[in-house]
C-alpha cells in the first residue's frame, strides 16, 4: 500500500546490517531501534506510540529469544513484526455486529472530507456481495450536493438510497452554502429510514452523516442526537489515512463526542505517510474494521492487524491474495490452465481469460504489492501502466484464432496486420509476442516443479507431467551418493522409511497437505516449490508476479 511505502523501505533498511551478523550485540540493537524509532517518527505516528513500541522491541530483543535464535536478525525482525501487530489492534479485531433482529444500523462519522459517502458505497456494494440487503441513507444534509453524491454511488453499486431530502444543492457552482447550513432534518431522515427499511426489508441500513470537526460542538452535538434517535449496532468513524499526527487528537474528540464502536481507513492509497494506522487502535483501544485503498468500489477490504504489520516489513499478504483469487477465479478454469502450461499448449486465448479474471482482482499494481519481496521492485510496480492491459487485449482480439491457439505462426506480415488492427505498432505486438514466450516457459518450469500434479487434483507423489511418467530426477533421489557402504545403507533405509510413509498416507505428496486450487495458474505450484520460512512466509523469489506482469510491459 502507498501509504506505507516510506515505511516499509525505512525499516527494511533498519534490518539490514543486522543480516550479515551471527550474534548480536546491545550496540547492534540499539542502533537497529534508534533507526525503527526514525520511521515510525517520519510516518507521523503519535509520540506516546513510538516510545511505546520501540520500548517493547527493545526489551524483548535484548532477552533470550535473540540471544539463543539461531538467526538473531530473522529473530528481531520477527519481534518488530509481533509488537506491529499488537499496536494495529491485536485482540480487539473483530466482525461487524449485526443486530439479531434486522435492520442491523450502522452509522458513519468523521471529518469533512474523509471520503463517507464514497465509503457507504463501498460498504454497502460489499454487504450485497456477502448476501445482505443493505440501504443507504442520506443524511449529510449540509455539504453542498452531498445528497445527489451518495445517489450516484448508489446507482454504482446497484444499492438503494434511501433520500427525502435534496439537502444542499448548487446551481453549477454559482449558489454556495454557509458554513454549518442545512436544509432539512438529518435526525428524522435517519429515524425514518428504519422504518422504511423494515418495511421494506432491507437488513442493513447504512447512515451517511454530514462531515464536522471534533472543535464544532454543535454538529458533534447533532452526531449525537441522531445516534440516540436510530441506537446503531456499529457507529464507524471514518478516518483520512493521510491525516499524519493530528490522527490521535481527532480521534479521541470524535470516540468522546459519539463513543464509536470501530474505525475505517480510507485513502490508504495516497502517498502520505500513513501514521494513522499505527496510532489509532492503539490509543482509543477500538478495533480498525476495514481499509478503503483506491477509488473502484472494490478497493476496500477486512482489515487484518496480522496482515498489515506484513505488508509493512515488505513480508507480503498471500492469505488476502488467496481468499480474492480464490473469491474471484473459476476453479476448473485454473485448474484446466495449469495442465495446458505443464504440457505447453497454452495460448493467448487461455491468458486473455486469465486476464479477465485477474481483472476482478482490482489494481494490478494492488496485486503483485501483495508478494514478498516486492518493495524492492517498488519502482518498477509504480512505472506500471494499468492501461497496457487494455491495449494487450486489443493486440490479442485482433488476431484470428488459430494464431492466437498458436503464436508462432505469426510472421511479419501477419504482425503488420495485427498492429494496424489493434492501434499498435509493430514492436508493441513483438514485444508482447516475446514477453508471452518467455512468461509461459516460467510458468511452466513453477508447474512442472511441483512434482507431478495439481494441487487437490492428486497424481504421482514423485516424478513430472501428468502421465504419471517416472523422470529421470525422480529416480536419481532414490539412489544415494555416498561412498561409504554403511553410510549408503543408513540413507537407503531412511528413504524406504520415507516412501513407505507416503505411501501410507495414499501416495499423493499432496494428500495431507491443504490446498487452494482456485489460484492463477501457477501461484499455488510456485508457492508449494518455494516453500515456506520459519515465519511462516512463502519463500517466493522477488521477481515472483513476472510472468504476468511481464506480459503487460
Amino acid at each position: 500500500m502507498a501509504a506505507f511505502s516510506s515505511l516499509t523501505d525505512k525499516l527494511s533498511n533498519a534490518f539490514k546490517h543486522l543480516k550479515s551478523k551471527g550474534k548480536l550485540s546491545e550496540a547492534d540493537i540499539d542502533g537497529t531501534i534508534r533507526e525503527i524509532r526514525r520511521a515510525l517518527l517520519d510516518a507521523d505516528v503519535a509520540l506516546d506510540v513510538v516510545r511505546s513500541f520501540t520500548s517493547r522491541v527493545r526489551e524483548r530483543a535484548l532477552g533470550e529469544e535473540v540471544s539463543q535464535a539461531l538467526n538473531p536478525a530473522q529473530q528481531v525482525v520477527k519481534i518488530v513484526n509481533d509488537e506491529l501487530t499488537q499496536i494495529l489492534g491485536a485482540g480487539v479485531d473483530r466482525p461487524l455486529n449485526f443486530a439479531k433482529n434486522p435492520p442491523t444500523i450502522i452509522m458513519l462519522a468523521g471529518l469533512q472530507g474523509a471520503g463517507k459517502t464514497t465509503l457507504a458505497g463501498k460498504l454497502g456494494y460489499w454487504l450485497k456481495d456477502a448476501g445482505h440487503t443493505p440501504l443507504l441513507v442520506a443524511a449529510d444534509l449540509q455539504r453542498p450536493n452531498a445528497v445527489t453524491q451518495l445517489q450516484v454511488v448508489g446507482e454504482r453499486a446497484d444499492v438503494p438510497v434511501y433520500a427525502p431530502e435534496k439537502g444542499v444543492q448548487s446551481d453549477g457552482g454559482e449558489a454556495v452554502a454557509a458554513p454549518g447550513q442545512t436544509s432539512g432534518d438529518p435526525v428524522k431522515v435517519a429515524r425514518d429510514s428504519i422504518q422504511y427499511a423494515k418495511d421494506k426489508l432491507y437488513d442493513t441500513v447504512i447512515i451517511d452523516t454530514a462531515g464536522r470537526l471534533g472543535v464544532d460542538e454543535e454538529l458533534m452535538k447533532q452526531a449525537r442526537d441522531i445516534r440516540d434517535a436510530v441506537n446503531p449496532n456499529e457507529i464507524l468513524f471514518v478516518i483520512d489515512a493521510m491525516i499524519g499526527q493530528d490522527a490521535v487528537q481527532t480521534a479521541e474528540a470524535f470516540n468522546k463526542g459519539v463513543d464509536f464502536t470501530g474505525v475505517v481507513l480510507s485513502k490508504l492509497d495516497g502517498d502520505a505517510r500513513g501514521g494513522a494506522a499505527l496510532s489509532v487502535a492503539s490509543v482509543t483501544g477500538k478495533p480498525i474494521l476495514f481499509v478503503s485503498n483506491g477509488e473502484g468500489l472494490k478497493d476496500f477490504e477486512v482489515f487484518h492487524p496480522d496482515r498489515m504489520a506484513s505488508r509493512i516489513l515488505d513480508m507480503g499478504d498471500i492469505l488476502t491474495l488467496i481468499e480474492q483469487a480464490q473469491k474471484e477465479f473459476d476453479e476448473q478454469e485454473a485448474i484446466q490452465s495449469a495442465k495446458k502450461m505443464a504440457k505447453g499448449t497454452y495460448g493467448l486465448d487461455d491468458f486473455m481469460e486469465q486476464l479477465e479474471q485477474v481483472r476482478k482482482l482490482g489494481s494490478m499494481k494492488s496485486l503483485l504489492g501483495m508478494i514478498p519481496g516486492m518493495a524492492a521492485h517498488r519502482k518498477e510496480l509504480e512505472a506500471l501502466d494499468e492501461h497496457e492491459i487494455d491495449r494487450t487485449e486489443a493486440i490479442i482480439h485482433s488476431m484470428t484464432p488459430a494464431e492466437r491457439r498458436d503464436p508462432s505462426i505469426i510472421d511479419g506480415s501477419r504482425r503488420a496486420r495485427i498492429a494496424y488492427g489493434s492501434g499498435n505498432t509493430v514492436s508493441s505486438v513483438n514485444g508482447l509476442l516475446q514477453r508471452f514466450e518467455q512468461a509461459a516457459k516460467m510458468m511452466k518450469r513453477m508447474t512442472n516443479k511441483v512434482g507431478g500434479g495439481i494441487p487437490g487434483m492428486g497424481g504421482p507423489a514423485m516424478g513430472g507431467g501428468y502421465g504419471g511418467k517416472k523422470g529421470k530426477k525422480g529416480k536419481k533421489k532414490g539412489k544415494s551418493k555416498s561412498g561409504n557402504p554403511m553410510k549408503r545403507e543408513a540413507e537407503e533405509k531412511a528413504l524406504r522409511a520415507k516412501l513407505a510413509g507416503k505411501k501410507n498416507s495414499g501416495g499423493s505428496a499432496f494428500a495431507k497437505k491443504p490446498q487452494n486450487p482456485a489460484l492463477p495458474a501457477g501461484l499455488q505450484e510456485a508457492m508449494d516449490a518455494a516453500g515456506t520460512n520459519e515465519n511462516g512466509t512463502p519463500n517466493l523469489p522477488p521477481n515472483f508476479g513476472g510472468g504476468l506482469a511481464g506480459l503487460l510491459g
